[in-house]
């Protein structure tokens, strides 16, 4: 079956379950979306392994994996989302130690977590492109341009703006640095976008 190379599109609130995320996979060289609904800790983990600047004071579940396979030799060479049964998908993190290559199941969630840190591929076989891709419309097409592998991890309420646009840069920053001391990853997110829209206006 034809493998089909996938890349992080971005992640956002879903709209169907209540305190979960849609991460969004893209289609290297299409136009084709796969959306997959994950928890939020492996949204915060996946965000935070997108966001150089964020650097948490203790290793994450994916990092400690990331350091353990580091320290034994232990390669990751690329990660396949190799089925889609009854809405959920089904990974394997295909990887090699001393020439031997061995082959393990994995959430699909925790698959990308892990192919991020160990900037591996991620694959997918076209059937379940076609099954499960989407087209985004002209509108949102615009809208995801120039975003490319960089999450939104958040979407902000309604009324978030507001209380933050009323504080400094200076002030959003040492927030943002205070919420990744105590692990408040979601609350980082917040932050950090909102210093990008100030220091994006500056240009």
């Amino acid at each position: 079956m034809q493998q089909i190379r996938l890349y992080v599109k971005g992640l956002s609130y879903s709209q169907t379950q209540s305190g979960a995320y849609a991460l969004v996979l893209g289609e290297e060289s299409g136009e084709r979306r796969l959306p997959i609904i994950i928890g939020g800790f492996e949204a915060q983990s996946i965000a935070i392994a997108l966001e150089k600047d964020m650097n948490p004071p203790r290793p994450l579940t994916h990092d400690l994996f990331k350091n353990f396979a580091d320290q034994f030799k232990i390669t990751l060479k690329e990660v396949l989302i190799h089925k889609l049964q009854d809405g959920v998908f089904y990974s394997i993190l295909v990887c090699e130690r001393e020439g031997e290559t061995h082959s393990l199941d994995a959430r699909t969630s925790d698959a990308v977590a892990l192919a991020i840190r160990f900037k591996t591929p991620i694959f997918t076989y076209e059937e379940i492109l076609d099954k499960a891709g989407v087209i985004l419309g002209e509108g949102q097409a615009d809208t995801e341009k120039g975003k490319s592998s960089k999450a939104k991890s958040t979407e902000k309420s309604s009324s978030s703006p507001g209380l933050l646009s009323t504080q400094s840069l200076d002030s959003l920053k040492k927030q943002m640095d205070e919420a990744v001391r105590n692990e408040d990853y979601e609350r980082a997110a917040r932050l950090r976008d909102e210093i990008e829209k100030r220091e994006g206006n500056k240009d």
